[in-house]
């Protein structure tokens, strides 16, 4: 099983981290952080569209086409009720200058198929253990 590690920082700051890399996520000024890195929820989305553009690359590369000028932008609205949640992405794919209309086809059929997405349409089982003795004392 692969694993991330989240550690907090400071206020609503953590430190994410991935293979040796190190992501830090906040809360806006206005949410009461210090902005110092893009929200979870932000995070969230960009995966998504990181994973749309690293899909498209590849289906470029597949088929010889160059992927310069090739960018995905993600949009999103949130679902502020009782159980806050991202309530719609919007994708929007700028594909390399010149491709046809039916490579942006293939294209979009790639980008369909993104492992973040597919993620998104058949939900993980999602389990939370507490560990209470690996921390620090529970007052």
């Amino acid at each position: 099983m692969n694993e991330i590690t989240v550690v907090h920082r400071s206020g609503d700051a953590f430190a994410v981290l991935v293979r040796g890399h190190v992501v830090c996520v906040d809360q806006p000024f206005a949410l009461g952080g210090t902005d110092d890195g893009p929200t979870p929820v932000e995070l969230f989305v960009a995966s998504l569209a990181a994973c749309a553009a690293y899909h498209g690359r590849r289906h470029l590369r597949d088929r010889g086409i160059p992927a310069d000028g090739l960018e995905v932008r993600g949009r999103f609205v949130m679902n502020a009720g009782t159980r806050p949640h991202v309530a719609r992405i919007d994708l929007s794919v700028r594909p390399p200058h010149g491709l046809s209309q039916t490579g942006a086809a293939g294209l979009r059929d790639a980008i369909d198929r993104c492992t973040v997405h597919n993620s998104l349409l058949d939900l993980p089982h999602i389990t939370v253990d507490v560990d209470t003795a690996a921390g620090a004392p529970v007052i």
